[in-house]
């Protein structure tokens, strides 16, 4: 039996996602979480599923940097990212944190459970877009944009302004100093060739890293804190 822990802030999709796990045979969902710190704490406190369902774009850390953390510490844990996204840099970070499937939320149901008994047999899972997109990427040996040449923590960081976090937080969350993600987001200003937080939500939201627009306003004030 394949033991699920379904993670992503819409309850409605978790709702969809469990029906359609819970109809499939060696299939069973033991729990779901809404944030990436609560799958944490979940996997934490009840032990590791065999794999996780993460979505990608979440309150506080969001999936990237939970699968980087719950890897780290269950080596042995397999991450399926069940995303809207299916553009770089989401694929090929997720899995170089980790993860071992990465699909698309207009896959099919028979998709998921074909994707679920795959990786727990080992085998690494991708939608047909996402592996040809990739191959792509490999063979041509060019980064699409500057997002792609941004380090993994400069990449969680810019995530987090522009879901509209105070650096504060995002020290809190990361274990970083203040200092440090003042240091990171600056970098990141210097890198993407933006001059303050509402210009990195307008960058962000142009390359599709954000499932909806923010409030611009709301989003710099709490960032620049």
């Amino acid at each position: 039996m394949v033991e699920v822990l379904l993670v992503d802030d819409h309850t409605l999709v978790r709702t969809g996602i469990r029906h359609i796990l819970e109809e499939a045979p060696g299939i069973r969902v033991i729990g779901e979480a809404a944030s990436g710190e609560e799958a944490l704490e979940r996997v934490r406190s009840d032990g590791p599923p065999d794999i996780v369902v993460m979505d990608v774009n979440m309150p506080g850390i969001g999936g990237l940097e939970a699968t980087r953390k719950m890897l780290a510490s269950n080596p042995e844990l397999k991450v399926i990212v069940l995303s809207i996204h299916a553009s770089d840099p989401y694929p090929s970070r997720l899995l170089e944190a980790g993860a071992q499937g990465y699909l698309t939320k207009d896959c099919s149901g028979d998709e998921i459970v074909d994707a679920m008994h795959r990786v727990q047999n080992g085998e690494r899972y991708l939608s047909a877009d996402i592996a040809r997109q990739l191959a792509d990427s490999l063979l041509s040996g060019k980064k699409n944009s500057p997002i792609d040449q941004l380090s993994q923590r400069e990449l969680q960081v810019m995530l987090m302004i522009i879901q509209g976090h105070s650096v504060q937080f995002i020290s809190d969350k990361l274990f970083l100093s203040p200092k440090t993600v003042s240091t990171y987001r600056h970098r990141l200003f210097q890198k993407l060739g933006v001059e303050n937080d509402v210009g990195l939500t307008r960058y962000a939201i142009r390359h599709g890293l954000l499932d909806e627009p923010l409030d611009e306003s709301g989003a710099q004030d709490q960032a620049s804190h």
